[in-house]
């Protein structure tokens, strides 16, 4: 497979991500960086089984110092407690500002590694080595780290760039078919935001992508990149355009944090929020029934739960009111001026209220509608 390589222009902050197969045995740029300093894979004990090994295989010659700080799995573990096991690992084998996070796994780990590595001496570099599909095409690529609170998600974190993501496709091949459907939801809304050419791309390429098929999903997940890319270098901090990306995310959010983290993957509740966020555009006259429908089965084919809890409206407000994008409490949606055109604005309540009746419904990540493509990701 051909090498690509999509540039984050952010000045001296800039670097590349790298997407192809076989790149966690071999990527020259990842050694060059990683000559001669002291070196930490973050990980966790499912990934380390699958993905460690060949990792370690092309640092150990090159490394200072190679160790391996393997956290336990799962959206439950992003918290305070986890993350002081990186900060433990760290002070215990004297790594300074010289050292090196490489972060192995997918958004949790990502996103751990990523704040430690902001926090740790007030700073050090770190990679980012997303082995999800979800965090292959979003949370690897702009430099947001956090852990969760309780009350809301990713509410304690920075900003911190890395200094080089390598995707390597063949790791997704191992991927649950409910972590393959998560992160196609990040897809499917870079496409309804940005480009209606990549969402009817992936309209057309679904049953591949459920595949896992190499040259189809490179491609993918590269365009994501491209139009994630696009809108970091724009505005890095989140002060204005950077915003779009968060369309479906205030439900998702809610959705995770009310059913607790964990039981829905993010890609799961993104793309349940998507829906939402599109029925809310709709009653606002932003969004035809068409784009809608269009929406609706896309997420459908995917094998995305496409109804959200029965949640008294009282609670989801309740929920959406700690979402990082609340001003005072009170939440700003992006929302869908037509396929490829987003606005962000707050919303009267009764609408909220409408749509929260409009989209809940029985069902959720285990009860889905089931697809052509139903099972296991490529084993």
């Amino acid at each position: 497979m051909t090498l690509r390589e999509i540039p984050v222009s952010l000045g001296e902050r800039s670097y590349p991500i790298l997407i192809g197969e076989g790149l966690l045995a071999q990527c020259p740029q990842l050694v060059e960086l990683a000559r001669g300093r002291q070196l930490a894979i973050v990980t966790n004990d499912t990934v380390a089984a699958l993905h460690e090994a060949p990792l370690r295989r092309q640092l150990d010659d090159v490394a200072a110092t190679l160790i391996t700080i393997a956290l336990p799995d799962g959206e439950s573990h992003k918290d305070w407690p986890t993350l002081n096991r990186i900060y433990d690992a760290l002070l215990g084998h004297r790594f300074d500002r010289g050292c090196l996070l490489v972060a192995l796994g997918g958004g949790v780990i990502g996103d751990m590694a990523g704040f430690a590595a902001a926090t740790y001496q007030r700073g050090v570099d770190f990679v980012q080595v997303p082995t999800t599909l979800l965090a292959q095409v979003d949370s690897s690529v702009g430099g947001k780290t956090a852990i969760n609170h309780p009350l809301g998600k990713n509410m304690i974190g920075a900003f911190h760039q890395p200094r080089l993501v390598v995707a390597d496709v063949g790791t997704l091949r191992t991927l649950p078919r409910r972590e393959l459907s998560a992160g196609l939801a990040e897809m499917i809304k870079h496409g309804a935001i940005a480009d209606p050419g990549y969402l009817a791309a992936l309209e057309r390429d679904m049953p591949a992508l459920l595949r896992c098929e190499a040259a189809p999903m490179a491609a993918a997940i590269a365009r994501s990149c491209e139009i994630k890319a696009e809108v970091v270098a724009a505005d890095e901090r989140e002060a204005g355009r950077r915003a779009i990306l968060n369309f479906g995310h205030t439900f998702g959010h809610a959705i995770e944090a009310g059913m607790g983290f964990g039981n829905w993957l993010h890609g799961e509740a993104v793309g349940t929020g998507m829906l939402m966020a599109a029925e809310l555009s709709r009653r606002l006259s932003l969004l035809d029934e068409a784009a809608c429908a269009r929406l609706h089965a896309a997420v459908a084919a995917a094998g995305l739960p496409l109804r959200a809890p029965g949640w008294p409206a009282e609670r989801w407000l309740e929920l959406m009111s700690v979402d990082k994008k609340a001003e005072q409490g009170t939440p700003k949606f992006v929302l869908l001026d037509g396929l490829g055109g987003t606005v962000v604005r707050r919303v009267p309540e009764p609408l909220l209220v409408e749509t929260f009746a409009a989209c809940a419904g029985p069902g959720g990540p285990t009860d889905r509608e089931a697809g052509p493509h139903a099972g296991p990701a490529g084993g």
